[in-house]
């Protein structure tokens, strides 16, 4: 794996500070032993490290670069594949890199068609996502895919999103920042309600009222007490967001009209979308018809069901990848206009 920092450059040493060691000094004599030592371990090892070829070597490790593409320092991203189209995974919540295992076969498939898989990790990775967005969230989307455009001329992303992701995907998208117009294609995996599955835990109601309180005065980004949400601090306003009717993360939930779907996701209609829905969600309740909220759910959308399929489709890892590469064959080489051109 190699490193990268789109915010600096290589130094040159000024020639003061080009300074020779003495043949028989003790750092010259360690400095030529890790020389000598290093110089055969690559040779002996060429550019199988790890043994194999590709993304991800027989030890099921994956290969590739890792750069920041922002300036926080969470702001890091990995790419397997050096290519200039990239599907970037988008996690949920507690989300960060190997979020889910198809991930690695993903990687493998996406190779021989000349695709990069990118996983990153911006504000609301893992335990981050009490005190972001989705606003949040959409800026360090779009400054990725920037760096892809003008860093590495991208000809064109998908974006791949599981659970929560999905939201990040659909907000990113109704945003119409100009680098989204580089989105060929939106995969939503496990598109799911938080707030329906918040409601089935104890005490979300009294939760509730009280974010809303704290954020009628002026309180929003205040911590909620650690009982309401105890994998993560969390702000009033993002926990009103994720458990509340209507909150700006309320975008999958069975209850809505078909006039409120539109308006939550009736722009998804210009990008094409596939709609991955796992049929044994276990985050989804028992009383949510899940055949009735697939055919609901995206308007014109391509759907597919993962029969059996758990949230994060670990049981059907080869049923995932197989239904992402279709739109990746299918859709990936439409559509890409380059704006800047």
């Amino acid at each position: 794996m190699t490193m990268e920092n789109s915010d600096t450059k290589p130094s040159t040493p000024s020639s003061p500070l080009q300074t020779t060691s003495s043949p028989t000094s003790w750092f010259s004599g360690i400095v030529r032993s890790r020389s000598a030592v290093a110089k055969t371990f690559n040779s002996a090892s060429g550019d199988n490290f790890g043994g194999g070829c590709g993304p991800i070597n027989d030890k099921h490790q994956f290969r590739g670069v890792m750069f920041k593409y922002g300036p926080k320092p969470i702001q890091v991203a990995f790419k397997t594949g050096d290519y200039k189209q990239q599907v970037i995974f988008i996690g949920g919540l507690t989300d960060g890199f190997l979020a889910t295992e198809y991930l690695e076969p993903l990687a493998i498939a996406l190779e021989k068609e000349h695709w990069s898989l990118v996983q990153f990790l911006f504000s609301s990775s893992y335990s981050g996502y009490g005190i972001s967005s989705l606003k949040q969230d959409a800026l360090e989307i779009d400054q990725l895919i920037s760096y892809f455009i003008n860093k590495e001329e991208s000809e064109g992303v998908v974006l791949l999103g599981h659970s929560t992701g999905c939201q990040n995907i659909v907000y990113y998208l109704r945003t119409n920042a100009a680098c989204s117009r580089a989105v060929r294609a939106a995969i939503l995996q496990a598109p799911v309600s938080d707030r329906e599955y918040k409601a089935t835990l104890p005490g979300t109601a009294e939760m509730i009222d009280l974010a809303s309180k704290m954020i009628s005065e002026g309180r929003g980004s205040e911590l909620m007490p650690r009982e309401s949400n105890p994998d993560s601090p969390i702000t009033a306003y993002r926990y009103h967001s994720l458990c509340a009717y209507n909150g700006d993360d309320d975008m999958f939930s069975s209850h809505f009209s078909e006039d409120e779907l539109k308006q939550r996701l009736g722009h998804m209609s210009t990008t094409p979308t596939l709609v991955m829905f796992s049929m044994a969600d276990e985050n989804v309740p028992e009383y949510v018809d899940k055949k009735a909220l697939v055919n609901r759910a995206m308007g014109g959308a391509e759907k597919v069901e993962m029969e059996h399929g758990i949230h994060s489709l670990s049981n059907r890892v080869e049923e995932a990848v197989k239904s992402i590469m279709e739109i990746i064959r299918r859709d990936g080489p439409k559509g890409w206009e380059d704006p800047w051109s």
